[in-house]
């Protein structure tokens, strides 16, 4: 049967006492002048010190008091001189390091006190300055030990304050990443969502047009969603591809192109009433796509959700904000539905804006956002 092995911190302390034991020894015997000089009583000394010294882990008060008080006792007893000392050095240097303060402070004044005792007591000429000096050398030793104490500590709390920063940066960049990510599907859905809408009901009134002349033009709306479609792609993709790069010299959509988008809309077969109020200034890129991406979004959900209807789309400029406002007269109950909402709310919220879609109480669905101008130090998205 395989005998259990010792903890490494207990063989540690035994291999730290044999040491210490050799040093006391032999510095003993070299003074003493042999082996034999020493005295089976000085050896018996050194030996309670050391034993203690090796069991200080299980019993650190216990064992650091054994130690001074047998150091103390040896010193002042009739015992050749060596490095006793040495075995009280290490108790309470390691107890003070390693944070049993009380132990090593119990220790040291258990083993003070005996020297005290010894040298001051009655019928004994008291040695003032050997015990100021043995009084110096033990709180030399102790303060060493809180030095070493304070140092490991203060090092531990900066690897701690290393490894918080470390994994707080890991966050951040998955927090980045998810939000980029985010941002993504928000452009490829609103992107591909017009787009598309577009071509499906262009090619569907291309098949049941009998005109020639009427299924070209579902024709050629086709050829130009689609390669609208394309380069919005081109464009987004780009900004995946293009990390060290410059970012695409496309322009990223915006209310300057809110004209194309409603002459678009109208050729899909959606009647869209455009009205501008306010004075038209230079907004934030973020709140000027974001404004452009919602009403792309209400114009397709109308388009897919609302049957034969109409729309209105209306933009305000004011000093502080933005609002754009899309209805429609249809039938569609279920505009709502899906991620093209939840992505307008998710898109005005990010700069700071409200969102707010529902049906009309005349039939019809409206979308209205609120859209500040001080968002423009928010984070803008890039491309398409």
């Amino acid at each position: 049967m395989k005998k259990p092995r010792l903890p490494s911190g207990q063989r540690a302390d035994f291999l730290i006492a044999a040491v210490v034991a050799v040093i006391v020894i032999v510095s003993t015997m070299w003074h003493a002048g042999g082996i034999t000089a020493v005295g089976p009583k000085a050896y018996l000394m050194m030996g309670i010190g050391v034993v203690a010294l090796a069991f200080r882990r299980r019993a650190p008060v216990l064992a650091t008091t054994v130690v001074a008080v047998s150091t103390a006792y040896y010193y002042v007893g009739p015992f050749p001189d060596g490095m006793e000392m040495a075995t009280f050095a290490v108790a309470s240097y390691l107890a003070a390091a390693q944070g049993r303060r009380v132990a090593a402070y119990v220790g040291t004044a258990a083993g003070l006190s005996v020297f005290a005792v010894a040298e001051f007591g009655v019928g004994h000429r008291p040695d003032v300055f050997r015990f100021l000096g043995v009084l110096a050398w033990v709180l030399v030793v102790v303060i060493a030990g809180e030095v070493t104490r304070y140092h490991n500590a203060y090092l531990n709390e900066v690897r701690r304050r290393a490894a918080e920063a470390e994994r707080t940066r890991e966050e951040e960049a998955l927090r980045r990443a998810t939000e980029e990510r985010l941002r993504i599907a928000r452009e490829l859905h609103d992107v591909l969502a017009h787009k598309i809408s577009l071509i499906n009901v262009q090619a569907g009134a291309a098949l049941h047009r009998r005109d020639p002349e009427q299924a070209y033009a579902a024709l050629s709306a086709i050829k130009d969603a689609s390669k609208e479609t394309l380069r919005e792609l081109r464009t987004t993709l780009g900004v995946l591809r293009q990390v060290d790069e410059a970012q695409p010299l496309t322009p990223a959509p915006s209310l300057d192109h809110l004209d194309e988008l409603i002459v678009r809309t109208r050729n899909a077969g959606l009647p869209v009433e455009l009205t501008v109020s306010g004075d038209r200034t230079s907004l934030p890129s973020a709140v000027d796509l974001t404004a452009y991406r919602i009403i792309q979004e209400a114009l397709t959900n109308a388009m897919r959700h609302a049957g034969p209807a109409t729309a209105t789309v209306l933009v305000g400029y004011d000093a502080d904000k933005v609002t754009v406002e899309i209805t429609d007269d249809g039938c569609g109950s279920d505009a709502g539905a899906g991620n093209g909402i939840r992505g307008m709310r998710e898109r005005a919220a990010t700069i700071g804006g409200t969102l707010t879609a529902n049906t009309r109480p005349g039939g019809g669905f409206l979308v209205r956002a609120s859209l500040p101008l001080a968002s423009a130090d928010a984070p803008s998205s890039t491309g398409a």
